[in-house]
């Protein structure tokens, strides 16, 4: 089983030993242990021993047992990896820079990466060409075998990758189990689907000759990924590219590395071959590095999450090659509550949708229309369950709801529900910053059309409630944007479930949930939130490409 080198184990123990200097600051980084110990909501400067320390922490229900070796508390430290990996080996950039990570619940360091450039990424294209030409010959069983350990490997080690996603992402204890959990799903789906890559025979109209079609692995593909889900998003691409026999560059989100290289780690363990999976990192040479992946002929396909300004950027770079594409972009989401809903159900529902992640995630609720009939009492309800929530560091005990991933995502949702105030709003409950880059979660009634929250996607804890009258008032205005993610409904009657759900103008639609995400599901959204399916059984497919074997027989076999 594979492990990582000496010089990559030493790795973890960076953050308390050295003083790391990067192309933005020189900061040195003192152990976490030492540096603050996190109390609700706050944290206290002092000095405390390593056994003091974790004394303290152990109060604490979900904090990690950090000490100066082991600065994140992992159970395994190796998983804690602050290189890229070309070939199977952890490397850093050729140019020696390197970028921070920041915990956005403090503010503080937990690692850095190399900031790697345009040569670092055309070696990785190189190293994954020549892996493609050996791993796609490998047997459906082979790559089933490979997925199924990763998924055992991942299952053991699945407290890491909470603990990871908590500390570069901000997400509370709960809700980044929920997202690991999810990710790696993904492994388990897809093990499966490594064995179905099914092709087709094709009846004829030419005599004597029969038409196979097979499948086989498109080739080089680049997976470009979001930090909203760290684990998830690379588990929902790299799963497939695996099963059908693609070698992959992963570009990683800048602010949440770590996790994706942990689960690359495991993989490695789970016995896929080097130069398969290959990690480059980026935050100043960023442009380049998204132009270099879509541009380079050798890369075939390219799989992007997120936002549809930056997705339209990449699809036009890579016209020039004509790749194969998958885009999973911006959503502005609506949720109905028409006046026949079970209203539990409905706020229970937009709970679920419009307040995972702090509201971060791309199929969220943003415009969430409420039936006139039952609008006062839907907002009392909602903002009664809103008003319960605690926000901190998702570590600490209750928090339900952890920080913003960095300061401007906090200064826009503040600015929409600034604007919506000023243009008659009421706030119902929250409407105001919490510590650092945390945001109160929010309830806001009375919100008109002319707001920034109707065309603009908040991507933060805000619910922003509209009333309508008509079902045909109501799917008009759904459908008044220019993207087409997700959508939802709620609704006791039958034939209305039905008739809405084919008239929402978005690739996914929840009714009666807010919770759509699933492995076995096509994921993926219409108009302006991209095209393409991750998830199901539609996700292999964007791995493959089909082929025509067109085969003849002997003239003398022929029919005369």
């Amino acid at each position: 089983m594979p492990s990582i080198a000496k010089s990559s184990i030493s790795q973890s123990r960076l953050i308390a030993t050295s003083v790391r200097r990067t192309h933005r600051s020189t900061t040195i980084a003192k152990p976490l242990s030492t540096l603050a110990l996190r109390t609700n909501l706050n944290f206290r400067h002092v000095t405390l021993s390593p056994l003091a320390t974790r004394q303290s922490i152990r109060k604490m229900s979900n904090w990690p047992k950090v000490t100066a070796e082991n600065p994140l508390g992992l159970d395994d430290p190796t998983l804690f990896i602050q290189k890229a990996l070309i070939n199977g080996q952890y490397v850093g950039g050729s140019s020696g820079e390197t970028f921070e990570v920041n915990d956005p619940a403090s503010g503080k360091i937990i690692g850095t990466c190399p900031d790697m450039n345009v040569e670092d990424t055309r070696h990785a294209i190189e190293v994954a060409e020549k892996a493609f030409a050996t791993y796609r010959k490998t047997l459906p069983a082979q790559r089933s075998q490979i997925l199924s350990e990763l998924f055992r490997l991942y299952q053991a080690n699945i407290k890491d990758i909470t603990r990871l996603i908590v500390w570069e992402n901000g997400k509370s204890w709960n809700d980044a189990l929920a997202e690991a959990t999810y990710a790696g799903s993904f492994f388990s789906w897809f093990a499966a689907e490594a064995l179905r890559t099914y092709g087709e025979v094709i009846p004829c109209s030419v005599p004597g000759t029969r038409n196979v079609v097979v499948k086989q692995p498109i080739g080089v593909v680049a997976l470009l990924c979001p930090w909203n889900f760290p684990a998830a998003m690379i588990a929902r691409k790299m799963g497939p590219a695996l099963a059908v026999g693609c070698t992959s560059v992963i570009k990683t989100p800048a602010e949440t590395p770590f996790t994706t290289l942990a689960i690359v780690e495991l993989a490695r363990r789970a016995g896929v071959p080097d130069g398969v999976v290959n990690v480059i990192h980026t935050d100043k040479h960023l442009q380049d590095v998204g132009k270099e992946l879509c541009t380079n002929p050798a890369v075939h396909k390219v799989s992007f999450t997120g936002s549809t300004r930056v997705g339209k950027i990449l699809a036009s770079q890579c016209s020039s090659t004509l790749k194969k594409m998958s885009l999973e972009l911006g959503g502005n989401a609506p949720l109905i509550v028409f006046e026949d809903a079970d209203i539990p159900t409905a706020v229970a529902g937009t709970v679920a949708s419009k307040f995972r992640g702090s509201g971060q995630t791309c199929v969220c609720a943003n415009r969430i229309y409420v039936h006139e009939k039952i609008y006062d009492e839907f907002a009392e309800a909602l903002a009664k369950k809103v008003g319960e929530f605690k926000v901190g560091s998702g570590f600490d005990e209750g928090v339900t709801h952890g920080p913003l991933i960095h300061q401007r995502q906090a200064d826009k949702v503040d600015e929409h529900v600034q604007d919506a105030v000023a243009k008659g709003a009421k706030v119902l409950v929250g409407g105001k910053r919490g510590k650092g880059t945390e945001y109160i979660p929010t309830v806001l009634t009375n919100v008109s059309d002319d707001c920034l929250i109707t065309n603009e996607e908040t991507f933060g804890p805000v619910a922003a409630l509209f009333k309508f009258s008509t079902e045909e008032e109501v799917i008009a205005r759904a459908n008044n944007t220019e993207v087409g993610l997700a959508g939802y409904f709620f609704s006791q009657d039958a034939d209305r479930i039905w008739r809405v759900a084919e008239a929402l103008e978005t690739g996914m639609v929840g009714a009666n949930t807010g919770m759509i995400s699933q492995a076995v599901i096509p994921f993926g959204g219409i108009k302006e939130s991209g095209y393409g399916k991750e998830g199901g059984r539609q996700g292999t497919d964007e791995y493959t490409v089909s082929k025509l074997v067109a085969i003849g027989s002997a003239l003398h076999n022929m029919p005369k």
